[in-house]
């Protein structure tokens, strides 16, 4: 495939917060944006949306020849390290997505061509909303509480996952939902895990998210309960044991890799601020026995080529892998192809409104094709 045509512009995402799409031969692919950033993540931007645009109509890409996932090279020595995070990958996104139709291939068969029976991730829930991702007065401290259905069809999945979102909402006395489509309430931790402790058939996961209350060695709690390192590793744990939690991620600071290894390993310990989606940083975290799965968001990296080398390093050390989208997310739904054509164990895309459901309409289109 040459590239004939392309064209760049601003859309709005799911927050109306401005972002990038990028068209290549007339195939179109965005990139979201996160609320709550990491620290080590690659830079959105590397200056600013506009000048990033720039550089992409500047940069000499037309007649440039993509013939298999591999070839990404020729335009990321062009721009790797002219463009930040969201531009690379919409960039490399929508040139994929032209790859495919100009084979007549899906995108997940253009990145993995020998992939015959592919298998499908598990979603990730999310159902109620907490810490930064929440507008209400008094939120939860975790960022995000999950239902996770493991039935062998990702369809049956969403089905038992929809259905018990709108149950959620009276067991946590929620008025309104957030931007991710997960329900708001003022109820403390212990009482969503315990509300949502009633569903039968699914397991209950949280993201802590707990650098956004990490402060002076110290982690501040809404209910104004203050825990060192080791009273926080006890609680986590206690939690774990209580709950009969299957997913724990980021419950300790950043920057705490020693920690994080001390986070029973009977739940997946999950990094997302921890490792940031940067191979370095996933390196250390398995060098120190710090998780044993891994949150990996395409833009918080931009490379694909990046990704596909971290999705090799999780499964040499049998570290899960959860694609995830962002709180500010576009109708894109190519996340479910990266998540079948890297063949991640879970997916993590919210379970409600459209900039969410696309995602797994799509993995559903992708089950019906493969069987």
């Amino acid at each position: 495939m040459i590239i004939s045509s392309l064209s760049v512009k601003t859309i709005l995402d799911s927050r109306r917060d401005k972002t990038i799409q990028v068209s290549v031969n007339h195939q179109k692919a965005s990139a979201p944006y996160g609320a709550s950033v990491g620290k080590h993540e690659t830079p959105t931007y590397r200056k600013t949306l506009s000048d990033d645009i720039k550089k992409i109509k500047s940069a000499k890409l037309k007649g440039i020849e993509i013939n298999s996932f591999s070839d990404l090279k020729k335009i990321e020595k062009l721009l790797r390290k002219k463009l930040g995070a969201n531009s690379l990958f919409a960039l490399e996104s929508a040139i994929l997505k032209a790859l495919a139709k100009s084979k007549k291939k899906e995108l997940w068969q253009v990145i993995s061509p020998n992939l015959k029976s592919p298998k499908l991730p598990i979603p990730l829930g999310n159902v109620v909303e907490g810490g930064m991702h929440a507008h209400n007065k008094c939120p939860p401290t975790f960022q995000e509480f999950f239902l996770i259905s493991s039935k062998k069809s990702v369809k049956e999945n969403v089905k038992i996952l929809s259905s018990f979102h709108k149950q959620v909402k009276r067991k946590v006395k929620s008025q309104r939902k957030s931007d991710e489509g997960a329900w708001e309430t003022e109820l403390n931790n212990e009482q969503v895990l315990t509300a949502l402790s009633k569903f039968k058939g699914v397991r209950i996961g949280i993201d802590a998210a707990v650098s956004a209350f990490y402060k002076d060695k110290e982690y501040y709690y809404n209910n104004n309960k203050v825990l060192d390192k080791n009273s926080q590793i006890r609680y986590i744990n206690s939690l774990i044991k209580k709950y009969n939690l299957l997913y724990v991620e980021d419950p300790l600071d950043e920057e705490d890799f020693s920690g994080f290894s001390k986070i029973s390993k009977k739940t997946l310990v999950t990094g997302d601020d921890l490792t940031a989606t940067q191979i370095s940083r996933t390196k250390k975290a398995i060098k120190m026995k710090s998780m044993n799965a891994m949150i990996i968001k395409p833009n918080q990296n931009g490379s694909l080529l990046d990704l596909a080398e971290i999705f090799k390093l999780c499964k040499k050390h049998k570290i899960k892998t959860i694609l995830s989208h962002r709180s500010g997310e576009t109708l894109d739904n190519a996340l479910a192809d990266y998540a079948v054509a890297f063949q991640a164990d879970y997916i993590k895309t919210g379970i409600a409104t459209k900039w969410r459901t696309v995602k797994l309409k799509r993995l559903i289109e992708i089950e019906k094709q493969s069987r």
